[in-house]
């Protein structure tokens, strides 16, 4: 499966010279426009692997689409200017830019820079995802643990008894844990 990218730079030749080189390198370029407005909507609505933005576009500029595309995660994000000054790259990096390449750029620059911008993404969606079960995982043990403390409370139970109700009725029912423990804190089940 081909990469996808999106590609907005409001020079034209440029965008077509780059437009013409990913394709030649094996990208599949779904899209490309010259203002930061449509680059916005375009990502949103191809989600592709890649965003190349230029920093400077009229409608809306690079660093700030790149500052939604990375808050919604929806790709990663190459940002190309021809702005070198540390500030520049600073803000890109703040906005979620995961690479940078300063025009005129060399092809030999341009393959390296997609690639760890690609990779770096899917190294952040992988953490994410991580962080999210982590954190399901806490709130099914807070909401468990609660049930046992209600049972315990209100029905005498040990903490071990506690804890193998809530087991043995997700076993019967065929549920997760912290759905029988939900159930056990709004009242709808007792022992």
């Amino acid at each position: 499966m081909s990469i996808r990218v999106v590609v907005a730079e409001d020079e034209a030749i440029i965008r077509l010279d780059l437009t013409e080189t990913l394709r030649e390198e094996g990208y599949d370029v779904v899209g490309e426009t010259g203002r930061g407005d449509r680059a916005l909507e375009m990502i949103r609505e191809l989600k592709p692997d890649l965003a190349i933005l230029d920093v400077k576009m009229p409608g809306m500029d690079g660093l700030e689409v790149a500052r939604h595309v990375g808050d919604e995660r929806i790709c990663g994000v190459l940002v190309l200017t021809a702005f070198s000054q540390r500030e520049i790259i600073e803000q890109a990096r703040d906005a979620g830019a995961l690479a940078y390449l300063v025009k005129p750029y060399q092809k030999s620059d341009l393959i390296p820079a997609i690639e760890v911008a690609i990779g770096r993404f899917r190294e952040l969606q992988a953490l994410t995802g991580h962080v999210d079960a982590l954190g399901e995982q806490l709130e099914a043990r807070k909401a468990i643990d609660k049930a046992k403390g209600r049972l315990i409370d209100e029905f005498g139970m040990k903490e071990q008894d506690a804890f193998s109700f809530i087991q043995r009725t997700a076993m019967k029912d065929r549920t997760r844990m912290r759905d029988v423990a939900e159930r056990i804190l709004a009242g709808e089940l007792q022992p």
